[in-house]
């Protein structure tokens, strides 16, 4: 059911295979996508940029050495070919399917985006997402389950900051501290932190109580003390950077690292840790959700067993933790982190931009389709783009 009749087809940036940009192709003659039992159809304002989007078309999610794929954890392969990417959509309900109510449609709000294998509220071992196993939001419309599009009708905030305030994200951020039991007062350093993880992480460690320490370059260490990091240090010199982190903490050492970096940073991030176990009082607990630096450390196990190292490796959070950012949203305590809006038919240049991010780069670019540019995407354009 639609208040109105919907196009048949739509503009759509489809992933052909794996490979560089030129796998997306623009089409503006895909079939728009029917809202099935349960679902609604919602028409695409804002569509999040993840670097998860990147790497599943480069094939960057192996779990065997060698291998140019993506991630199959519930045994099939679900990237097929073509595909719709993008996962964090923001949008309008435009018709719903059978058993929805009508009074959704024309509600704005924004997608959990996991494919859940099952209803489970606090457990989710087989992630997926829009985007991936199933089509996404680079696109104008994008059919979605009823119970995962969840209205925010916020005023204060734009389409396109909604968008930027997405679970892809905030749920990954939010899981690696619930898995890692990060509480008040904790001191937790956040790698990668300038990006749209660690821009998560550290307003979520403030909303529990506990003070992130941020690593990134010094030149965006203001925006950053002012998003909530109590300090900035900078990743350089890998033989002093535990040193230089014990000295942004005044001499305490950080409860729990938030790893995106992985590489040859791992080993530095356990450094800052362990430097004195007597002033410890939890054992020390390393969430890892990201390999920007290296998909491969080289660890003596003996320093993670012998100082009891505990790790978590993360990748999506649950049906219980995407409501709690949702409610959290609602409130006004997370606040968006936009860089800049580009238009669908640019996505080669989004793409681009995102892997060389220059040191203004803060946060989240968004996606908007070129229908819905004017009014949700012009006025957060990149000056000189």
């Amino acid at each position: 059911m639609s208040r109105q009749p919907l196009p048949d087809t739509m503009a759509a940036m489809l992933l052909t295979g794996h490979g560089d940009v030129d796998a997306l192709v623009y089409r503006d003659d895909v079939p728009t996508p029917q809202p099935g039992p349960g679902e609604v159809l919602v028409r695409v304002t804002a569509t999040a940029k993840n670097n998860t989007d990147r790497k599943a078309r480069e094939g960057l999610y192996p779990v065997k050495k060698g291998e140019v794929t993506s991630f199959a954890m519930g045994g099939e392969p679900t990237l097929t070919f073509p595909r719709i990417q993008g996962a964090d959509i923001a949008g309008r309900v435009a018709a719903v399917g059978e058993g929805v109510d009508a009074s959704r449609l024309g509600e704005r709000g924004l997608l959990d985006f996991n494919l859940y294998p099952d209803d489970r509220r606090d457990i989710n071992l087989t992630p997926d997402y829009y985007g991936h196993g199933a089509d996404g939001g680079f696109a104008e419309y994008v059919a979605v389950p009823s119970d995962q599009f969840h209205h925010v009708p916020n005023p204060e905030l734009s389409d396109a900051e909604l968008a930027a305030l997405g679970m892809c994200s905030y749920q990954t951020a939010y899981h690696m501290m619930t898995s890692a039991g990060v509480k008040a007062g904790e001191r937790v350093l956040v790698s990668g932190a300038s990006g749209g993880v660690g821009t998560a992480l550290i307003q979520l460690c403030r909303i529990v109580g506990a003070v992130p320490y941020a690593v990134s370059q010094q030149e965006k260490a203001e925006a950053l003390k002012a998003l909530g990091a109590e300090a900035v240090i900078d990743r350089g010199d890998l033989a002093g950077f535990a040193e230089r982190v014990l000295e942004a903490t005044g001499g305490a050492p950080i409860d729990a690292v938030m790893d995106l970096v992985g590489g040859e940073m791992t080993d530095g991030f356990i450094d800052t840790m362990i430097q004195d176990m007597k002033a410890r009082t939890t054992y020390p607990r390393l969430s890892i959700a990201g390999a920007s630096g290296g998909n491969i450390s080289e660890i003596l196990w003996t320093r993670i067993y012998l100082y009891q190292v505990q790790i978590f490796g993360v990748s999506h959070g649950t049906r219980e933790e995407a409501e709690q950012l949702i409610a959290w949203i609602r409130s006004g305590e997370l606040k968006p982190v936009l860089h800049a809006a580009f238009r669908l038919s640019d996505l080669h240049q989004a793409e681009r931009y995102f892997v060389s991010r220059d040191r203004n780069f803060l946060g989240k670019i968004v996606i908007v389709p070129d229908s819905q540019w004017d009014e949700h995407g012009a006025p957060f354009a990149l000056e000189g783009h």
